[in-house]
């Protein structure tokens, strides 16, 4: 006899997560950092040994400053988060009728009525695991994973903004002058529009446009850069 069940039907999602989020804006800043430093010296007409100087020199300077930030602005995000789930808690453990009160509304708001909200309100306060999670949800809109680990995030942020810090130098190892830096500029440029598509793809907005977005902010820092350091070569600021 064939097996006549239906085939599991599965759809991509992706999960929540800070990983994606945490690597874009680490590697965008990284590269867009190394980007403009090298482009803004180059723009001066210095050697290569001193555009790679200045770009590593900026580039583990800002990875940790940025690993920082990111790693207080996750804790203390999270601090926020775990205190409006104590919060939570307590008011199930004390009030705990206006909290099943609440729990009716959202399901009555859902379209739910008679014996059937009746069901699945005492289904769901019947496990206080699975009331706590419905109120985060439903009510409060919380999710703590999304947040991240504090240290993860910091970790994630500190490594992908140097892996991008680095492509704007690789050129500079093997030539000088503004063919090194032309070649830096289209490193960075590709990269970002490669980092900007995947992150649409998996938000499922227009692929074409995030990339350009990210490509079109790296064109705009180097052509700053370039013209900051061009000038102050005019000038005379700066001796080459």
């Amino acid at each position: 006899m064939k097996d006549i069940t239906e085939p599991r039907h599965t759809e991509p999602h992706i999960g929540e997560s800070s990983v994606i989020r945490d690597f874009v804006f680490g590697f965008g800043d990284g590269i867009n950092t190394s980007l403009g430093i090298a482009a803004g010296v180059g723009g001066a007409n210095v050697s290569s040994d001193i555009i790679i100087l200045a770009a590593l020199v900026g580039m583990f300077t800002g990875a940790k400053a940025m690993a920082v930030q990111n790693y207080l602005a996750v804790k203390s995000h999270r601090q926020l988060l775990e205190s409006e789930i104590a919060r939570e808690k307590w008011e199930i453990e004390n009030k705990a009728d206006v909290e099943r009160q609440e729990i009716e509304d959202i399901y009555k708001a859902k379209g739910f009525s008679g014996k059937d909200l009746e069901m699945i309100v005492n289904k769901i306060t019947s496990d206080k695991k699975v009331w706590l999670d419905t109120m985060l949800n439903e009510e409060l809109r919380l999710n703590v994973d999304v947040v991240g680990s504090p240290l993860k995030s910091a970790l994630i942020m500190f490594v992908s903004f140097l892996v991008g810090g680095m492509l704007p130098i690789i050129p500079f190892f093997f030539g000088s002058g503004y063919s090194a830096l032309l070649m830096a500029v289209g490193i960075s440029i590709t990269a970002s529009f490669i980092v900007g598509a995947i992150k649409s793809r998996m938000a499922e907005t227009g692929i074409v446009k995030g990339g350009l977005e990210m490509a079109g902010l790296g064109t705009g820092v180097a052509l700053i850069g370039f013209g900051i350091g061009s000038e102050l070569a005019n000038l005379g600021i700066i001796n080459v």
